[in-house]
């Protein structure tokens, strides 16, 4: 079921997980090794990045470490700092910083007074597999197509799902819900939102602009060819195309699918999700869902999340299918004009039988990105003035401690004004790119006060937490790029260290990378604990992380009382903790894309 950030599930749909889940086999999670108290990235580290660890210990006085290679032998040594008391897990810590260690290879291992961690490499080419699979994720969620077993790998492969072949009933000629319209509409292909299969226009187009805004960075930072044409496992691969535009496209064509015809009424606006009448049954794989689909009345969110991914599409894709970007542009001029024509279609938080809700009753942030989005691709007027006369253009809170994510897009706004060619006053461009270097020395310094380093306040432990920890780590990386200090790439790094194992509970998040790493994410297909004829989750499927909430019936049963950041338990039952979505694996791509580069 799909997991709206930082915002609760209502009732209904907290009772629709129950149900599920009592209707559900009670496995128990497959075991993993025990957790140690010297907290590494269990992944690695760049030779040239920073290389620290965490240490749980009661101790006030500085303690001996050594680094041992593969053979055992001492490569380095020290003492570690004492940190204190973390306020988000309840340890007491110590800091290593093995950064000046300049040597390469595989199974090095950190020892603090007797305890050692897991084994880890520290070599050039480190985030290099994940780069590729954190984007394989996208891939293998996508509907209406099949996905094919020599891309995915022969447990992955499966039929195309929601094509209307029997025993699905779309997603081919969907019709809307009972007083929305009177017609049907062909909205196949796009990405399955999370563990369960609807599909949802506002997580769609942030997750797809954090894509598309990944190969526009790494090609300012030369580095395009990173995720160009045939560097990722898709069908596309060996068109002329870059891959990461070829799977975002893929999404995209869905998007503009979801926006009203013309002669409609509401026409140019987007509908604002599609998925089963009911929730989905747990296991069910995508291809054997029987369940009627039903498109939901429009959104002027939704409508203006199309709007700024296909304004940004019209600039990016331009070189490589100007015909596709020429679409983009029309289909983003006509859903600004329909959401300035409707600006109070609001997403009610009532709306969550068969889907998660993704209500959104403030959408100034959206106009916002919006018409940064028109403004920069197409330079015009009119979209200038939609910028400058925002409040948000201005606002000293776009950038919050939390993070941005798809209910609070302002930020995505503001970014691209600070990284992408536009006609701004040169005062004005200077404030824009000074806000963006502002947030990301707060997220340093929170990183900076804590034991685990996570660029997040104690009470941030939310819904996808994890999804919010990259995205805060994805605005210090674009302070790197605007300034060069080398501050901001060592912030940016230490955040994947967080999510690679450096935390309170010595786990990976990150299904493949660790040796404590997560296994059984909630998912529909990928269901493993639930039905051994259906594969674990591929590797690169990026777990949601602790919720101090609790809003599942397994968290609220096993994680009673927890820490925040203490609050994550792998199981598939507990959705609000583990479960998948394209809005947290967007932002884990793009900073392993950015971590890679070399």
């Amino acid at each position: 079921m799909p997991t709206p950030p930082r915002k609760a599930r209502t009732a209904t749909a907290l009772l629709a997980g129950a149900l599920l889940l009592l209707s559900a086999p009670t496995t128990q999670a497959a075991p993993v090794a025990a957790p140690s108290a010297v907290h590494v990235n269990q992944l690695g580290y760049l030779p040239d990045g920073p290389k620290r660890a965490t240490v749980v210990t009661p101790s006030t006085t500085a303690l001996p470490w050594q680094l041992r290679d593969a053979s055992g032998r001492t490569a380095a040594s020290g003492t570690t700092t004492a940190v204190g008391a973390d306020a988000a897990s309840g340890d007491s810590t110590h800091l290593v910083d093995f950064s000046s260690y300049q040597g390469t290879g595989t199974g090095y291992t950190l020892t603090v007074d007797g305890r050692t961690s897991h084994p880890f490499d520290i070599r050039a080419a480190l985030y290099d597999g994940l780069r590729a699979d954190a984007m394989s994720f996208f891939y293998q969620q996508r509907s209406g197509t099949p996905i094919e077993a020599r891309l995915a790998g022969a447990a992955y492969a499966r039929p195309a799902g929601h094509l209307g072949v029997a025993p699905n009933t779309g997603d081919t000629s969907v019709p809307c819900q009972p007083g929305v319209c009177d017609y049907a509409r062909d909205v196949r292909g796009g990405w399955y939102d999370a563990g369960d299969q609807g599909k949802y226009v506002v997580n769609g187009g942030i997750s797809t602009w954090q894509l598309v805004n990944s190969f526009e960075r790494a090609k300012r930072a030369g580095h395009a060819a990173e995720l160009g044409d045939s560097t990722l496992r898709v069908p596309e691969r060996g068109n002329q195309v870059p891959d990461v535009l070829d799977e975002a496209r893929w999404e995209l064509e869905f998007l503009m699918r979801m926006q009203l015809p013309d002669g409609k009424p509401h026409a140019g606006m987007a509908f604002h999700k599609i998925h089963d009448a009911a929730w989905t049954g747990l296991p069910t794989r995508p291809e054997q869902d029987s369940q009627p689909r039903e498109l939901h009345p429009p959104s002027t969110a939704a409508t203006l999340n199309l709007a700024a991914s296909a304004a940004q599409c019209a600039r990016v894709y331009a070189p490589y299918d100007a015909a596709f970007a020429a679409r983009c542009l029309t289909s983003a001029r006509r859903a600004w004009a329909a959401a300035t024509a409707h600006p109070g279609l609001l997403a009610p938080d009532s709306d969550s039988t068969g889907g998660g809700a993704y209500g959104d009753t403030r959408v100034g942030d959206e106009f916002y990105w919006a018409a940064t989005e028109l403004y920069v691709t197409t330079k015009e007027s009119r979209y200038r003035d939609a910028v400058t006369s925002s409040p948000f253009h201005t606002s000293d809170d776009v950038f919050t401690a939390g993070g941005f994510a798809w209910p609070d897009t302002a930020a995505l706004g503001r970014i691209t004004l600070a990284t992408v060619p536009n006609t701004l006053p040169a005062t004005d461009l200077a404030r824009v790119r000074a806000s963006v270097v502002s947030a990301a020395d707060r997220y340093v310094a929170a990183m900076g006060r804590q034991g685990y380093a996570v660029p997040l306040p104690t009470d941030g432990y939310v819904w996808g937490s994890n999804g919010q920890v990259a995205n805060n780590a994805s605005v210090i990386a674009i302070a790197y790029e605007l300034t060069q200090q080398r501050r901001y790439r060592t912030g940016a790094l230490e955040a994947l260290d967080y999510l690679l194992g450096r935390n309170a509970l010595g786990q990976s998040y990150v299904t493949g990378y660790g040796d404590r790493a997560a296994l059984n994410q909630h998912h529909r297909f990928w269901a493993h604990q639930y039905d051994a004829s259906l594969p674990n989750p591929p590797s690169g499927s990026f777990a949601g992380g602790p919720n101090a909430a609790l809003q599942d019936p397994v968290a609220q049963e096993k994680l009673a009382g927890c820490k925040p950041a203490r609050c994550y338990i792998d199981d598939i039952g507990s959705y609000s903790t583990n479960e998948v979505a394209i809005n947290w694996n967007a932002p884990l791509a793009w900073l392993v894309a950015f971590a890679a580069e070399r």
